[in-house]
């Protein structure tokens, strides 16, 4: 056989045995969009899954309420794609919004990279203020928050769930944070809105209302 041959044969073969579990690891990857189970029976978190990752899920874990962190290009209710092939190669869509209603779950928007002053260190962002109200409500889950990628407003607002409602420290929820796709180079003190979001974050007492926070740790501080 020719060396040229074998060269055709070699690359072929490599194609075939890379080629499936490649295709299947992207139809999955882009279906179920990174989601995790944080808290079994109660708390989710994803990226933005196509139409048909996003139903399975609803039916799948019984979700009640679906917070989405997105607004980008304005949009208040992304659309889905039906498939992961179409979200490749296009085809039709259907709004978050009419997924969630056709299973019986609340929608919710919440703005989540939104802060009253970039420079301000004192006031707790507005996100967290209505991320809170919905997660005092029982009636609110099981619960799943998504945006776009599923890494870092998915990842502070969860930050966020486990000191709040599971007694976590902040070292622990940053840790989490930062396996869970956040990154080294912002899960540090230059990182403004890790500094808003996580790092001021206090806690409330049981019971006690949403409140602006005191005791801030400034940009730098320890």
């Amino acid at each position: 056989m020719p060396v040229w041959s074998r060269w055709v044969l070699a690359v072929l073969l490599a194609v075939l045995v890379v080629a499936p579990p490649f295709v299947l690891y992207r139809a999955d990857y882009v279906t179920a969009k990174r989601f995790r189970e944080v808290t079994p029976g109660r708390f989710y978190r994803s990226g933005q899954m196509t139409a048909s990752g996003l139903e399975d899920v609803l039916l799948r874990y019984k979700i009640k309420t679906v917070i989405n962190l997105q607004h980008e290009d304005g949009r208040r209710d992304p659309l889905l794609c039906n498939t992961w092939v179409q979200n490749w190669f296009g085809g039709r869509t259907t709004p978050e919004s009419e997924i969630c209603e056709r299973q019986n779950a609340r929608y919710v928007l919440i703005e989540a990279d939104v802060v009253p002053d970039p420079n301000d260190m004192t006031s707790q962002p507005p996100g967290v203020t209505e991320f809170l109200k919905i997660l005092d409500d029982e009636s609110s889950y099981p619960v799943l928050i998504h945006c776009l990628a599923g890494l870092h407003r998915t990842g502070r607002l969860t930050a966020i769930y486990r000191m709040e409602y599971e007694g976590w420290g902040l070292t622990e929820a940053v840790r989490e944070l930062r396996a869970n796709g956040y990154g080294y180079d912002k899960t540090h003190d230059a990182d403004k809105m890790l500094v808003q979001f996580v790092q001021n974050f206090k806690p409330r007492a049981k019971g006690a209302p949403t409140r602006s926070l005191v005791g801030v740790i400034p940009v730098g501080g320890k």
